[in-house]
């Protein structure tokens, strides 16, 4: 879905591992890809972050220049460290992204992002419901995409192709 122009999603102010705070303009020149979700996801984020590694491998040598940037919805169990392990399992390059949960809340909502905790039998076994799209960025920082849940690492591929300016190329 064509985002160019949109209100919302123009950038997020969060921390990662190292406590650096970072922002889109911290990719330029890449396209960036922002999803929501966590750590302890028993499906649709390891399978989005597994799309998005599919699609870097698609890109051949372009794949380095597709970033992934994955914000917390449950920043009381994913920790920076917790975080960094997860995101650089999928790739070393992608970054995970937290903050306090006044911070992730305001985020989210800039996004039109969906969370909420669901509680489980104990009170660490909760399960979180959220969105499950990703937002493309151009080279540029400006949010141009969004990619529905299982569109495929063909569709991503070809989407940061042409954010990259390589349509015909």
């Amino acid at each position: 879905m064509d985002l160019t122009g949109a209100e919302h999603g123009k950038d997020f102010a969060l921390f990662d591992a190292q406590g650096q705070q970072r922002s889109v303009k911290d990719f330029a020149g890449n396209v960036v890809v922002v999803f929501f979700g966590y750590t302890q996801c028993p499906d649709v984020c390891p399978t989005t972050l597994q799309e998005l590694v599919e699609a870097k491998a698609l890109l051949g040598p372009l794949g380095e220049r597709l970033k992934g940037v994955f914000i917390t919805v449950d920043p009381e169990r994913d920790t920076p460290e917790v975080l960094q392990a997860y995101t650089q399992a999928f790739s070393p390059d992608f970054v995970g992204l937290s903050g306090t949960p006044d911070q992730i809340a305001e985020v989210a909502r800039s996004f039109k992002v969906f969370y909420k905790k669901v509680p489980g039998s104990t009170p660490n076994s909760y399960t979180i419901d959220h969105s499950a799209g990703m937002y493309m960025y151009d080279t540029q920082g400006q949010l141009r995409v969004y990619h529905r849940y299982g569109q495929g690492a063909q569709a991503l591929a070809t989407d940061a192709k042409l954010l990259l300016g390589l349509a015909d190329k």
